[in-house]
């Protein structure tokens, strides 16, 4: 059974969540988003696997997750980059944003995001459990590709892809 980090709008803990049933009952808790970039400022998308329970199928940023109870952000977004992404780099948070959405499926996201951006110039090795597929991308191609085709791209990337890019100007 997995748990996540049931949280405040202020992002202090309240709790524990039972991560499946969490995301039923639309509890805010702690995730995180990672944006790693290459030397030529291409970002890396992974395709999320079909068998993801929410989402499958969707282009979405480099690594996304929750911290387990009792670790922090810090050592949560290296431990998954390893796991779903295969390789491990630098990590420097830019942001935090609060989001809630429903899905067709009736599950939520509703999540208070800890925003990672990284440089990595190396060949990922993801987990095909967690990963579809992948590649990099110009920041120019996705926002265009996003503008033709959203239900393509997972929410939280769409929401917040143009606070990424301001910090990295």
């Amino acid at each position: 059974m997995s748990e996540v980090i049931l949280v405040d709008k202020n992002d202090k803990e309240v709790g524990i969540g039972e991560k499946i049933k969490t995301h039923q009952e639309g509890k805010l808790h702690r995730a995180f988003s990672i944006f790693v970039f290459n030397s030529n400022g291409e970002l890396l998308l992974q395709k999320r696997a079909k068998s993801k329970y929410h989402c499958g199928g969707m282009w979405s940023n480099t690594c996304c997750s929750h911290p387990r109870p009792g670790e922090s952000v810090e050592k949560a977004v290296h431990r998954r980059l390893k796991e779903e992404m295969g390789f491990d780099c630098e990590l420097k948070e830019i942001f935090s944003f609060t989001y809630k959405v429903k899905f067709d499926d009736n599950f939520f996201e509703h999540e208070y995001d800890h925003v990672f951006i990284g440089n990595f110039d190396g060949k990922p090795n993801p987990n095909p459990e967690e990963v579809g597929e992948w590649k990099w991308i110009s920041i120019e191609e996705l926002k265009k590709d996003i503008r033709k085709n959203p239900d393509s791209y997972t929410y939280w990337l769409k929401k917040s892809i143009d606070k990424v890019v301001s910090h990295l100007n």
